[in-house]
């Protein structure tokens, strides 16, 4: 299957589990009302004991001049702050497991029509396939997150020695010296790009691997590297779908821009333009997921299944003879 088919039939899929989106949009509506529920109310009681009049945030500079001499007021109200702190936590916690969840219940969705196109949306179908992806999702998240960082703290370290031959290339006022600061600042944003557009490569893969083959979360890492390296171009597709998804976020901000400086209808206006255009974001990240998970589906799992199928039918007209 090549690109244009892929993208072409990730669109149908989400098309035909247009509900798929629906659930997106209302999870931003609940992460809204539950960052002001979670975090916003403790937030403003917090502010009213300080004894910071809230309509001074009319600024920057007046904000951050409430904060010039808080000392006394941390100190003073350390337990409370400590309640703000941990309310914001909880409130990250909560909403990335109830995202975690979803977007279980959403790739095995896709994971379903794509083994039988004739299935469709339905909740019992979402809610388990929720259930049975969610744990290994899961895990491995944590395992890819635990990868990241061990690898930005490596990156940290090139970073730091890049910048000392860097701040000693400046020291010295002459043409090689330029030319030393150039090369390494983009031997290091080469090297920053390429983690950030591999890793995340691998994830998707990975959750590709997780869905069909049922891997473990490091088993599915492992997969995951091996598709890459054995088809190089599932890893261009999904830097031709995430550069496509950046242009259009761009642009949909670009539109919604204009209306910030309309003093009512703006205001009146910016709210429904933003979820509208998160809606549409919402159904363009699953089409391209959908795309991605059709690619390795024709790739990694049609083909095994072909060749299982065949053996069978060998094995039967044999034994038939």
């Amino acid at each position: 299957m090549n690109y244009i088919e892929s993208i072409k039939d990730g669109f149908k899929l989400i098309n035909k589990n247009w509900q798929l989106v629906v659930i997106q949009v209302i999870l931003i509506i609940i992460s809204s009302l539950g960052f002001f529920v979670i975090v916003g109310i403790p937030f403003a009681i917090a502010f009213i004991l300080f004894g910071i009049d809230l309509t001074k945030f009319t600024d920057i500079k007046d904000m951050l001049s409430i904060f010039e001499n808080s000392s006394g007021l941390i100190s003073r109200y350390f337990g409370l702050l400590i309640i703000v702190i941990a309310s914001f936590l909880l409130y990250v916690i909560v909403i990335g497991i109830l995202s975690l969840y979803i977007f279980a219940g959403s790739i095995g969705v896709i994971g379903k029509s794509l083994r039988d196109r004739n299935e469709k949306f339905t909740t019992h179908i979402f809610f388990d396939e929720a259930k049975r992806l969610f744990p290994r999702l899961l895990g491995f998240t944590f395992a890819i997150g635990l990868i990241m960082i061990l690898i930005a703290f490596f990156l940290g370290i090139l970073g730091g020695g890049i910048g000392a031959l860097i701040s000693f290339a400046k020291s010295k006022d002459s043409t090689p010296a330029l030319f030393v600061i150039t090369f390494f600042s983009l031997i290091l944003a080469l090297i920053v790009l390429v983690f950030i557009l591999g890793m995340l490569s691998i994830t998707i893969y990975g959750v590709a691997s997780l869905l069909f083959k049922g891997t473990g979360p490091l088993k599915s890492i492992k997969e995951s590297i091996h598709y890459l390296i054995r088809n190089p171009n599932a890893f261009w597709l999904y830097i031709l779908l995430f550069g496509g998804y950046l242009f259009v976020s761009f642009i949909l901000i670009l539109l919604k821009y204009p209306f910030s400086f309309l003093p009512i209808i703006g205001t009146i206006l910016f709210s429904p333009l933003h979820l509208i255009s998160y809606a549409f974001e919402t159904y363009l990240g699953l089409a391209f997921i959908a795309a991605i998970l059709t690619y390795y589906y024709s790739t990694e799992i049609q083909p095994s299944s072909v060749v299982e199928v065949s053996t069978v039918q060998d094995t039967l007209n044999k034994s038939r003879m």
